[in-house]
């Protein structure tokens, strides 16, 4: 990467940048976009994603069932028509 354009950049982020480390940073920004040209050049596995072992949805349906006879749980609770009673909230 040219010198210009690092400069630019450096501009842009409101950075100051001494001359040591413009020089620095251009050669550094060409080694980068190197191995970036590199990885380009690498071939494609298009029969794989991230993981190659493949995910099914295991979850079931929600089916409403009733599991618990609700008459049997509100036998030892004191109710009124039905609503479970609480302490009463200050």
């Amino acid at each position: 990467m040219d010198r210009e354009t690092v400069e630019k950049v450096a501009r842009s982020a409101h950075l100051k940048l001494t001359e040591e480390e413009l020089e620095k940073f251009s050669r550094d920004l060409v080694d980068i976009l190197g191995y970036f040209a590199m990885l380009d050049e690498a071939p494609d596995c298009e029969g794989f994603g991230i993981d190659p072992i493949g995910v099914a949805d295991v979850l079931r349906d929600d089916e409403p069932r009733m599991e618990l006879d609700p008459d049997a749980l509100l036998e030892g609770m004191d109710t009124y028509d039905n609503y479970v009673r609480g302490p009463r909230l200050l």
